[in-house]
């Protein structure tokens, strides 16, 4: 009987070996906490990653299946998205609330995806009631497997870097700011991988901020990874006397183009080659300033971080290399959008170059236009829109609404262009079925910069122009080069026009990553429905250890809370020795 169970876990172990061998795994574990620290010179609460600030990084080669097991150590649910990773036909991974229950305090649980198909520099956070402002971030980067060129030379050494605008205020303050009906205000300064700025001015920075130094070699050139993790202000990044060479975005290679300076918004994600190409005759400011505001009021935000070569003469001095002389010219900035470009002839995560999907000549099967405004009042709260509906999450997900069948939860009417009636609160979706070539018209009347993003998709950015978008502005489409990425800006008082493939099954994000807008209500899903496939055919099935909430709560079973992360990361660790243990007999047992 013995000897026939183990024959049976040996077949089944064998099966699991041919259908992923050839795909590697990666195994983390995660307690997510809070800690206190000091960036900007007040000791406050942040959320940390085994008790780092920032969290780690996701070190990862296309096609590797990532396992995160994550203990939730903080005293409110928590859940952790994975910006720009695309989980092919699996939104049940996704880690918002339109997929997944929330994991409750003291509880853990497993996320398991594949990183198909993908190359680039993303990153994760928690996606709940403003937690990304206390924390909780880290970087995704997806290497390119060894089979692929890459449209560079190998960098020296490789660095991530989050930038982003933060509050002394801990993010419950905020939230509760924002309930109130108040807005957030002026940040209190920009943090760099977690750490205040560089004392460049006594008058403007305390003495005693701990501040963040990158270390390089005279001669090398390095691969850049900077992320925009902030809140809501849009950054422009420069590195004093250095040359900023853009090679890549959210996971596309752009053709190469040199920059003095970028501008990243909110939630964007940039990679550059920066070549260490000078005399050192002291350390060089790298700088992060906020755009798009009153600079003689808002100095205090800027971040400051030093590069520091290690034949340096000196520490830096004087003032910060200046930032773009624009206050007059609105354009500058679309100008620089505008001109990052995908490099059609090289491939990415496949060999096939990224511009042999012709997405210019696809017939366009639906078209929405999103249309913003500034904050409005709903039923005495303050609320934000999407064509004049306020997303109101359902306390049970709505793909796990769906596999129960449960009615009413949402509702498939998310009109396709913007109403003049009045703003509503409501759980509205966009209806769309797999293999729809989509076009999205993203169309800002709010006074700041908003930045979109869609979950599970990479879409290329065709278009951008100030004034209200009309079908006559398809005529200054770009149809052949336009960059793949997951988030892009709209300007105040502009449009952005995107095209995406529908071809992953599931309910998908779309949002707004200002954290402030996002919270009061501007976001919706798209729901891909394959009705010739769907569950268990085109889209993956529901995973073993999902939670159940809502409508669903009393199919969930009780989870004996930790104390720590001993538990979880011990079963974890014991997993991971019993499977490769099981594995390697299988192999023993293929070879005899």
């Amino acid at each position: 009987m013995a000897g026939a169970a183990a024959a049976a876990l040996l077949l089944a172990l064998a099966t699991f070996m041919v259908t992923h061998a050839a795909d590697p795994y990666a195994f983390f574990d995660w307690d997510v906490s809070y800690i206190t620290a000091s960036p900007l010179g007040l000791p406050q609460q942040v959320i940390a990653i085994n008790k780092k600030f920032p969290g780690p990084v996701v070190n990862i080669t296309t096609n590797y299946n990532v396992v995160v097991n994550v203990l939730n150590s903080l005293d409110e649910p928590l859940l952790i998205t994975w910006d720009g990773i695309q989980h092919r036909k699996n939104c049940w991974e996704d880690g918002v609330l339109g997929t997944n229950c929330p994991i409750p305090p003291g509880w853990n649980w497993t996320y398991n995806f594949q990183v198909k198909d993908q190359i680039g520099s993303f990153f994760y956070f928690p996606p709940l009631g403003m937690q990304r402002a206390a924390g909780g971030f880290g970087g995704i980067t997806v290497n390119n497997r060894a089979v692929i060129s890459v449209p560079f030379d190998t960098p020296d050494g490789d660095i991530t870097l989050f930038i982003g605008d933060w509050y002394k205020k801990n993010h419950k303050d905020l939230r509760k700011m924002l309930d109130d009906g108040k807005e957030l205000g002026m940040p209190d300064g920009v943090l760099m991988n977690g750490k205040g700025p560089y004392r460049y001015n006594d008058s403007l920075v305390p003495d005693g901020i701990e501040y963040e130094t990158i270390n390089v070699e005279p001669g090398k050139t390095y691969h850049f990874r900077v992320h925009n993790v902030g809140v809501s202000t849009s950054l422009n990044f420069r590195i004093q006397n250095h040359n900023l060479a853009l090679v890549e975005t959210e996971g596309s290679y752009t053709m190469k183009q040199n920059f003095s300076n970028l501008d990243i918004h909110v939630g964007q994600s940039y990679s550059f080659l920066i070549t260490m190409d000078q005399n050192a005759s002291s350390d060089y400011y790298i700088v992060a300033s906020a755009r798009f505001v009153n600079e003689s009021l808002w100095t205090r935000v800027t971040g400051v971080a030093i590069l520091h070569y290690s034949n340096s003469k000196g520490k830096a001095s004087g003032p910060l290399p200046d930032p773009p002389n624009d206050e007059y010219d609105k354009t500058f900035s679309m100008n620089q959008a505008r001109s990052i470009r995908m490099n059609v002839s090289t491939g990415a995560a496949r060999p096939n170059p990224q511009g042999s999907f012709h997405y210019g000549s696809i017939n366009v099967s639906q078209v929405y236009k999103l249309r913003n405004e500034p904050p409005v009042t709903v039923n005495g709260k303050k609320r934000t829109t999407l064509n004049g509906i306020s997303y109101s999450p359902p306390e049970t997900p709505l793909r796990l609404a769906d596999l129960y069948k449960k009615e009413g939860v949402y509702t498939l009417d998310f009109p396709t262009m913007p109403t003049d009636g009045p703003p509503v609160v409501g759980s509205s979706v966009i209806n769309s079925t797999y293999k729809n070539f989509m076009e999205i018209v993203f169309q800002n009347n709010d006074t700041k910069v908003q930045t979109y993003h869609i979950d599970g998709y990479a879409f290329w950015v065709v278009g951008m122009d100030y004034g209200e978008w009309t079908e006559n502005s398809r005529g200054t489409y770009n149809k052949w080069d336009g960059v793949s990425r997951c988030t892009t800006q709209v300007f105040p008082g502009a449009w952005t026009a995107v095209l995406l493939s529908l071809d992953s099954p599931g309910l998908w994000n779309v949002r707004t990553e200002n954290l402030d807008t996002w919270y009061l209500g501007q976001e919706t899903y798209i729901r891909v429905f394959d009705p010739a496939g769907g569950y268990n055919v085109t889209e993956m099935v529901a995973p073993d250890n999902i939670l159940y909430c809502g409508l669903l709560k009393d199919k969930q079973k009780a989870q004996k809370p930790h104390g720590s992360s001993s538990l979880a990361s011990s079963a974890a660790t014991l997993n991971r020795y019993l499977l490769a243990v099981m594995l390697s007999l299988v192999a023993v047992a293929l070879v005899q």
